[in-house]
């Protein structure tokens, strides 16, 4: 059973002030060491079982490539233990390992080998893996001839047809055309489903949601955040946008949290709270959908209009406001969203003390059957900055009925169908 734990693992760099201090501690290991030490990682743990996907976020030397490394044993840790079961396929520089005057075909044998295929094996999946990649006749070219983009695809190729059980990947799905990205995501969900355990990079919110089933958030070598996707993401999203601001006090998501350290319990006009982030100089008091009569719906029904409720209150003078809501389905994915400032309405400010209420009037599509929860937001700015001031997750949740039709995949798209004769 593929398997990956840390256990208070710490990395550390040296950084030494000249480069005569290096070569003076090489010569006299003993001696005094003139350098610093920078801790790419401090005190993480965290483990990974079979047929999991934890997703790895964070900002720009936060560590997760160092995490990475340390998973696929090309580092070893300063401090801590890393336990790593199962063959292990790590696309972490794509491609770094081709010899330029080796031909694709060539460098794809060496790779394959690396990850402990035989001779045998590697011919019994090669054309898997040059059917993947579709590089075509440059397959046996050398590979200084190649783009970037087919080095990419080639490496791909090669480490998700190893039959890996653990698979490491570092931001290698945002690199390549569209095609290409598909092709890859749709292999990543094929080996979830047949249990390979992933360790998943990425800077894309969406992809972190679709793929993972858990996700730590790394902030300057430490974990601040580990839970669900959906929830980590969140948070970590209104880190960031705290940090562009350069509000230092609300660089760290705010969590209201109950007395026992708990989450909120749902106030009056909150069905629920799921977890709830912003500065709170406004916040979402009400959330309802009501059906075609004005009644509070107790289930969606596909190919009907219904009305997204909002309530608001103000407790300091917001200067431009945008309401708005996310949809999510039954996997926690976004489904779909939007706001104020997205449908082109523009708010007046809202001052302190003042409750405002807004109507979204939406007409549902037909989507497959199943549960879809209501993420209200609202924030203060328009859609290139703002400071969000409160967001509510999950905080309302209904059933879909079941439509006349059937719908394949998420939903139906409104379509009208011609025949033509010759």
């Amino acid at each position: 059973m593929a398997r990956v734990s840390f256990s208070r693992v710490s990395k550390s760099y040296p950084a030494y002030f000249r480069p005569l201090h290096r070569l003076r501690e090489l010569a006299r290991p003993g001696g005094a060491r003139r350098r610093a030490e920078i801790w790419a990682l401090r005190d993480v743990s965290f483990e990974a079982g079979s047929g999991e996907t934890l997703c790895l976020i964070g900002a720009n030397g936060s560590g997760k490539s160092t995490t990475l490394q340390l998973a696929a044993g090309i580092l070893r840790p300063t401090q801590g233990s890393v336990e790593v079961q199962g063959r292990v396929a790590a696309l972490l520089e794509l491609g770094a390992g081709f010899h330029p005057e080796f031909t694709g075909r060539e460098n794809a044998r060496i790779s394959a080998a690396l990850f402990g295929l035989s001779g045998r094996e590697f011919r019994s999946v090669w054309p898997q893996v040059e059917a993947f990649a579709e590089i075509g006749d440059f397959v046996d070219r050398p590979v200084r001839s190649y783009s970037s983009g087919m080095i990419v695809r080639l490496a791909f190729a090669v480490a998700v047809h190893v039959d890996p059980e653990l698979l490491l990947v570092d931001e290698a799905l945002a690199v390549g055309d569209h095609y290409f990205q598909q092709r890859c995501l749709r292999k990543v969900h094929e080996l979830r489903s047949e249990r390979v355990t992933i360790v998943f990079v990425s800077h894309s919110m969406a992809d972190v949601q679709a793929l993972g089933t858990r996700a730590l958030w790394l902030d300057g070598g430490r974990i601040a955040a580990e839970g669900s996707p959906s929830s980590v993401a969140r948070r970590y999203l209104a880190s960031m946008n705290a940090r562009e601001r350069g509000d230092a006090e609300a660089a760290g998501p705010k969590q209201f949290t109950g007395e026992a350290g708990g989450l909120l319990a749902a106030p009056p006009g909150i069905p629920n709270v799921d977890e709830r982030f912003g500065t709170r100089r406004a916040e979402v008091t009400g959330i309802s959908v009501l059906d075609p009569e004005g009644v509070a719906a107790r289930a969606l029904a596909p190919r009907e209009p219904c009305t997204v409720r909002i309530t608001v209150l103000a407790h300091e003078r917001i200067a431009a406001p945008n309401v708005g809501f996310m949809l999510r389905n039954h996997l926690g994915i976004d489904f779909a969203g939007t706001n104020t400032a997205r449908e082109g309405v523009t708010l007046e400010p809202l001052e302190a003390g003042v409750q405002m209420t807004v109507d979204f009037r939406i007409d549902l599509p037909d989507l497959y059957a199943g549960t879809f929860s209501f993420s209200p937001a609202i924030s203060d700015g328009g859609l290139a900055g703002y400071e969000i001031c409160d967001w509510i997750e999950n905080a309302l949740a209904l059933p879909l009925e079941r439509g006349e039709g059937e719908v394949y995949g998420y939903l139906h798209l409104p379509c009208t169908v011609e025949v033509g004769r010759p």
